[in-house]
């Protein structure tokens, strides 16, 4: 009863915020942007952008509207780099096509210090809201998440160029209509590293260019590694992040760095230290479940399973079950 009223107490707080900042919001008044997006309602609101929910007058469908707005005292070659930066994301985007991505339909430019990125509406919480709200997840569901998150990464290592996602969590992975039966989709390429031939090698990776970026609790330790020249990545990154957020719906913590903040992770070198996983006695989770985990969580990315043959998993198949038979519930992909 403490936990329901809990939770109610913060889906409260979270309405009183978003009402604030809407208050707050220079696009309070509905606006039609571009003589096409008519806004509805705030969603939520980060450092330089909000998201607003709104209406496509031309396709007759929900979109949410991100709209980045500069800070007008910034030096344009300030301004020139987050817009280039924002256009790097939107070209990775905007070409990806798969029912686990959330679609990127359109950009524009709404006055010179801001310009709107039009994405595809999601009718749900992200993962990392359900986890405050439930702490963790029944292996079950949790599976059915990962599952799908795998198909996502599978795709992006099966187009060319592939790409590499690099900011994997809970924060990033929407959830249908907030229920953890239904499909999940992945957002937000700010971070994503383009495997073309001139920048990776199948064999030693690609250079880590933006070393210090990213939420630390789910990265692995070779993006933590100084030294006189860039540590080499490769889609290994997003296995080791897929390890950490299962463990984190299991056990309802983080593998590694659990309370310590993103300096202190940094500070103490708590991820260059994480070579190995220890799994709590409760809640009780199939040892299946935990060779995955460690599979995802090797310390070397040598020795770390592949995101081709981790959506091979004889665990993330859909009629999985411990005792052989089929599962009762089909599994979605």
């Amino acid at each position: 009863e403490p936990e329901k009223l809990e939770r109610e107490r913060n889906l409260h707080i979270r309405e009183l915020k978003r009402i604030h900042n809407e208050d707050q919001s220079r696009f309070n008044n509905h606006p039609v942007l571009n003589e096409r997006y008519l806004l509805l309602i705030l969603l939520g609101k980060g450092g330089f952008s909000e998201v607003h929910k709104a209406s496509d007058l031309k396709e007759q469908r929900y979109v949410a509207c991100k709209i980045h707005q500069l800070n007008k005292d910034w030096k344009d070659d300030k301004k020139a780099n987050y817009i280039k930066h924002a256009l790097r994301e939107y070209n990775i985007h905007k070409s990806l096509d798969h029912p686990r991505v959330v679609k990127l339909y359109d950009v524009f430019e709404i006055d010179p210090n801001s310009f709107c990125t039009v994405l595809e509406y999601c009718d749900g919480h992200d993962l990392d809201f359900y986890l405050k709200q439930h702490k963790c997840i029944p292996e079950r569901e949790a599976r059915c998440i990962i599952m799908q998150v795998v198909h996502a990464l599978k795709y992006l290592n099966e187009i060319k160029p592939p790409i590499i996602h690099y900011d994997l969590k809970p924060g990033n992975i929407l959830l249908g209509s907030g229920s953890l039966s239904g499909e999940i989709k992945i957002t937000d390429f700010g971070l994503s590293k383009i495997m073309d031939d001139d920048n990776y090698s199948p064999e030693y990776g690609m250079d880590l260019t933006s070393q210090g970026a990213g939420t630390y609790w789910y990265l692995p330790p070779e993006c933590f590694v100084v030294g006189k020249t860039p540590p080499k990545i490769s889609s290994k990154v997003d296995v080791w992040s897929v390890g950490v957020i299962f463990y984190q719906c299991l056990y309802g913590k983080k593998p590694f760095g659990h309370n310590q903040s993103q300096a202190t992770i940094l500070e103490e070198n708590t991820i260059l230290k994480a070579t190995d996983v220890e799994f709590p006695a409760k809640p009780a989770v199939s040892n299946e479940a935990k060779q995955f985990i460690r599979r995802c969580l090797q310390y070397r990315k040598e020795d770390r399973i592949d995101v081709f043959s981790l959506s091979n998993e004889e665990y993330l198949k859909p009629n999985y079950s411990k005792h052989g038979r089929q599962a009762s519930v089909s599994d979605k992909s």
